[in-house]
């Protein structure tokens, strides 16, 4: 081939990056690792071990200890000790390490680079431009949270010891996305490395030692599933924050179940990738290249469902065909490649199974005609056309370099498509029409929206998602609350009441006899089962009998939650605020008759009675007054990109009320879950249900929309365990014991719900910060909008 020929087919030549740095490093070490812990290296003589991979050639990178639970407990003593003096130890000091750590990082940024393409198979160009940047990035940007984190979060400490579990697609990644706000927090880690991966976690682990950081503040356990399940269990654990399939972590889910342990997942994705008629499809091919064949579709808000308007979707199809055969595909180490090894042989095998399915279930495969290495794992670039919405390719996450073809006509009918999955992690809109991109996404149920861009992170925005692909943020404001928790405080005292009540409360309830129902729908309904359960007064007088509901009667209430949500969202914040001021206002006008029911239920004097009643409205104006005045922010990052984050209502909430204080206890659950736009299903005192039910009153004269407030009493462990398994129930408060906490836990593993525990043995939960109220009652989602000519 002559140089003419070169310069007009733009051929590239390889260009390997050197390895030997990183074989030096492996073979300093005598390609054998234990375990970081307490700042020393473990090597306990009889331990297992396994091997690591090249995944672009098969050779041997290393034998790595296989972490048992000894180990784990060896971990997990030596973060505990090292907690009591890092949790105390100045902000200032915190990101002074955090800053050491991100220069250190710096300063050998080709050695980590090399070492991860080595061991994970991805581009050094991938590694080297984008990855290890990003962890160096997070570290300084969390060094500035550690020195104002004080001043930031004054409410809020650090939750503990926290185990963290990280996957292979990003190793060194998401450990800066999980070790640096732990720190910055004040916690201590014991970090689990994925099995496949963990050569760029051991290699941190010398940093660690390199800048001084104090012994057991950072512990790193290599092994495989079962280290990270002794590690999760472990008692002395007290948060979990795990990103991996969607299995294993609803593995994690049930396992914590009562634990208290505070949890966070990353999980599975299948994100819609949507270009409109009007999008620049050059841009949009470049842009499929960066959100499927970036880091071989191992990437789990990969944009691998493309919906395409009908009317451009045969170009587009034409472009990106065209596009794949000048993708490369090779040895990692070699800077002209696109596209390098998928990680593991098992990895390889489940894309092409789920590939040779969609095609048995009548999806077209077009593939590049690119040489494959003889040697590794590697697939080549993919296109699946023909494929219809419940198609396996178009609902299960492959993680391979493969994307799946739709088409759209209308902008409803994207939406409809883009939310026709289980998962809702991330999503990508491609439209020159911003109107239509910012109404768009705003109705999608993703945790992140790219406008005309695809995976595109930062240490200052967060990231996270929505459905079954997890709760929890990583990044940002929103990232460093998931390391940290309300500190004690005592609950306010009783406000006086300026109104009366009857001396006498039990007479009160004699007269024309009524059973007290259940509301539903904005009426009152007559429980499905025709039975009742008696109320009684803490002396033993008989007060009233409540309808019983049942599983039926909560499957009403959902669907009338779930057909009040969508409207209760878009109502403006202003608005909501206006209707519970109102709810305030005529329950002020009722305050004595709700202070005598609290009274004859509780045993209560006038006053306490009447001061409960006073505080349930000052929740009300509370609730009102935060409802249009919790807002969103705009993220400051590197990028030229708007990054708007925006609290969002979660769906329906199922409340599960305390037993005392009754009325108080449900209204401080249900008026910040309204507030920010949510529908609610409350569960009320078991005992001493008859102030709820009493409050229909006050909403049907409040302007309260009806579904949006819904009350079934019963049995309180029955309701729990049919809401936490309802499906279209989107997550899940209670306050209670631990017998409750872990039912509420173990059972909304299912569709992997958010779920908020709190304990009713004090009333302490009521002096948690409304922040906090109004954070657990949204979602946030973060808009990316790129900006310049």
């Amino acid at each position: 081939m002559t140089i003419n020929d070169l310069f007009h087919s733009m051929a590239l030549g390889p260009a390997p990056e050197s390895a030997a740095p990183a074989q030096q490093w492996l073979d300093s070490h005598q390609r054998r690792f234990g375990h970081y812990i307490n700042g020393t290296w473990q090597h306990p003589a009889d331990t297992a071990t396994f091997a690591t991979i090249n995944p672009s050639t098969g050779a041997h990178l290393a034998d790595i200890a296989q972490g048992d639970a000894q180990m784990v407990e060896t971990a997990v003593t030596a973060a505990t000790q090292a907690l009591a003096s890092w949790s105390q130890t100045s902000g200032h000091v915190r990101a002074r390490y955090l800053y050491a750590i991100a220069r250190h990082i710096q300063k050998h940024a080709r050695l980590f680079a090399v070492l991860e393409s080595l061991d994970n198979g991805k581009p050094i160009r991938e590694s080297r431009d984008i990855d290890i940047p990003l962890v160096i990035r997070h570290f300084y940007h969390h060094a500035g949270w550690a020195q104002i984190a004080d001043s930031e979060f004054p409410d809020y400490q650090a939750v503990g010891v926290c185990a963290q579990i990280i996957p292979w697609n990003f190793p060194l990644l998401m450990l800066a996305w999980k070790i640096a706000p732990a720190l910055a927090a004040g916690n201590t880690v014991v970090l689990k490395p994925a099995e496949w991966t963990p050569l760029t976690a051991l290699l941190f682990g010398e940093i660690c030692t390199a800048v001084g950081l104090p012994a057991g503040v950072v512990n790193i356990v290599t092994g495989d599933g079962a280290t990270g399940a002794a590690l999760a269990k472990h008692p002395g654990v007290h948060k979990v924050a795990f990103t991996g399939s969607t299995e294993v972590g609803r593995i994690l889910r049930t396992a914590t179940a009562g634990s208290g342990k505070k949890l966070s997942l990353e999980l599975g994705g299948k994100s819609p990738f949507i270009v409109f008629a009007d999008a620049d499809l050059d841009a949009v091919v470049e842009g499929v290249v960066d959100a499927v064949w970036f880091n071989q579709g191992q990437v789990c808000c990969a944009g691998t469902r493309l919906l395409a308007d009908e009317r451009i979707a045969p170009e587009l199809t034409k472009r990106l065909l065209r596009r794949m055969q000048t993708l490369r595909v090779g040895d990692a180490l070699d800077k002209s490649i696109d596209m390098g090894a998928i990680v593991a042989e098992r990895q390889l095998t489940r894309i092409r199974e789920l590939v040779a399915q969609g095609v048995a279930e009548g999806a077209t495969c077009h593939q590049s005609d690119c040489a494959l290495p003889e040697q590794g794992y590697f697939f080549p670039p993919t296109l699946l056309t023909n494929v219809g919405p419940a198609a396996t390719v178009a609902q299960e996450e492959i993680f391979g370099p493969v994307i799946v073809s739709m088409t759209f006509r209308t902008p409803s009918e994207a939406v409809a498509l883009a939310n026709n999955t289980r998962y809702g992690l991330a999503a990508s809109i491609w439209s020159q029409n911003v109107d239509v991109a910012l109404d768009v996404a705003n109705q999608l149920k993703a945790g992140v929206v790219w406008i005309n861009s695809s995976n595109v992170f930062d240490a200052a925005s967060g990231f996270g998602g929505y459905r079954e692909s997890g709760f929890g943020r990583e990044g940002g404001r929103e990232g460093l609350y998931e390391y940290l928790k309300p500190k004690p405080r005592p609950a306010p005292p009783l406000p006086v009441a300026s109104f009366r009540i009857c001396e006498a409360p039990e007479s009160h309830l004699v007269g024309v006899d009524r059973t007290p129902k259940l509301y539903i729908g904005g009426k009152q309904a007559r429980p499905d089962s025709g039975y009742s359960r008696v109320v009684n007064s803490p002396s033993g007088r008989r007060l009233a009998e409540v309808g019983d509901g049942n599983r039926k009667d909560l499957r009403n209430a959902v669907e009338a939650a779930r057909a009040a949500a969508s409207g209760w969202a878009k109502t403006t914040a202003h608005t909501r605020a206006q209707i519970l001021y109102y709810i305030g206002e005529n329950m002020y006008a009722r305050g004595g008759d709700f202070a005598c029911l609290l009274a004859a239920q509780h045993g209560l004097t006038a006053t306490q009675a009447a001061g409960e009643v006073e505080a349930c409205i000052e929740q009300w104006f509370h609730a009102a007054a935060w409802a249009d005045k919790y807002d969103g922010m705009v993220h400051h990052t590197p990028h030229r990109a708007v990054v708007m984050a925006t609290p969002e209502p979660i769906g329906v909430l199922g409340l599960i009320a305390p037993t005392a204080p009754s009325l108080l206890g449900s209204v401080a659950l249900i008026a910040p879950a309204i507030a920010m736009g949510n529908a609610v299903v409350v569960v009320p005192s078991q005992t001493a249900p008859l102030g709820l039910l009493e409050l229909y009153q006050v909403l049907d004269t409040s302007d309260v929309p009806a579904g949006v407030i819904n009350i079934v009493p019963g049995a309180q462990h029955t309701l729990t365990k049919t809401l936490a398994e309802h499906a279209d129930v989107d997550a899940l408060w209670a306050v209670g014991d631990a017998e409750l906490h872990t039912l509420v836990e173990r059972a909304s593993a299912g569709n992997l719900k958010r779920t908020w525990c709190r304990s009713d043995a004090t009333s302490d939960w009521l002096a948690t910060p409304y922040r906090e109220s109004l954070r657990q009652a949204v979602q946030w989602k973060n808009i990316w909008v790129p900006y310049g000519a």
